[in-house]
């Protein structure tokens, strides 16, 4: 058997609620994850994960003044002038914008 060793870390509590709630959900316990973490990290020479800011969220209608709206209302008005996309272009940009 290998031998192991003990790793202290600490980390916010909610944090760690919610991602056990999930890898139980898995079925994996937090051990096995960090386990799989850290091999990753050998297999890779490296972080196993994608560092970026993350997408612009979509604009939120409520969270609008009336003239941010009237500017975003505008803004769509301006576009169908310009003709319609298909559902694989509407696709194309949301996930250049948003990531989606």
């Amino acid at each position: 058997m290998a031998s192991t060793t003990a790793l202290y870390a600490r980390i916010d509590t909610n944090l760690k609620e919610n991602a056990e709630q999930i890898l139980q959900q898995l079925g994996i316990t937090p051990a096995s994850a960090i386990q799989m973490f850290y091999s990753q990290i050998v297999l890779t020479r490296g972080l196993p994960l994608e560092l970026k800011l993350p997408a612009k969220k979509p604009t939120a209608v409520g969270g609008l003044s009336r003239e941010e709206l009237d500017a975003e209302l505008t803004k769509g008005w301006e576009s169908l002038k310009q003709g319609a996309y298909s559902a694989a272009e509407v696709d194309a940009i949301l996930a250049r914008e948003f990531g989606i």
